[in-house]
């Protein structure tokens, strides 16, 4: 909002927000998650794929997954997961083969194309990263790996059906003129 545009009253909710999350750490981490956001959205649209498919191939990347699995992951339906899977397979991104136990079912697997179409567009953000961590020292390292961890587990935590605040409910508007 500029700044001469008169803002609302802050809630009680705004305003413990605000002082909650107002430390240089938290504004640096807001900053990485959205730049994060930037880059893959930047890298799935230069690979020509869809955020979902650079998504799908992030995931594969850590092994392969059925397409339940996979539209877990993906917070979709099955149907949707499984068009995503049909467009990477017609790319020669991934592949589906039979489950290494259960020979009714098929997993999706990463190809080797696939990752070296991811990789190649990571890379220099590997290079840039690797070469910031090298201007650490192991002390400073572990602090920021224990910072980065206890926020990645927040981050978690948020995700957990549990942790939802309860649902407002808003009045419905009154309906006049009938």
């Amino acid at each position: 909002m500029p700044d001469d545009v008169p803002r609302p009253p802050a809630g009680p909710v705004s305003r413990r927000a605000r002082s909650l999350v107002g430390t240089p750490t938290l504004h640096a981490l807001r900053g990485l998650l959205t730049a994060n956001a930037a880059m893959r959205r930047s890298i799935a649209r230069r690979a020509g794929l869809s955020e979902s498919e650079m998504m799908t191939l992030d995931h594969l990347s850590e092994g392969p997954l059925g397409p339940g699995d996979l539209a877990r992951r993906l917070e979709l339906s099955t149907p949707a997961a499984t068009g995503i899977v049909d467009r990477m397979v017609a790319h020669g991104h991934a592949e589906r083969r039979p489950h290494a136990v259960d020979g009714r079912r098929r997993d999706v697997h990463l190809t080797d194309a696939g990752r070296e179409e991811v990789l190649t567009h990571l890379m220099p953000v590997f290079v840039a990263l690797a070469r910031n961590d090298a201007s650490y020292t192991d002390e400073e390292r572990a602090v920021v790996t224990r910072y980065l961890e206890g926020a990645r587990a927040a981050l978690e935590a948020a995700t957990r059906p549990e942790s939802a605040a309860p649902r407002r409910d808003r009045p419905t508007p009154a309906v006049t003129g009938r």
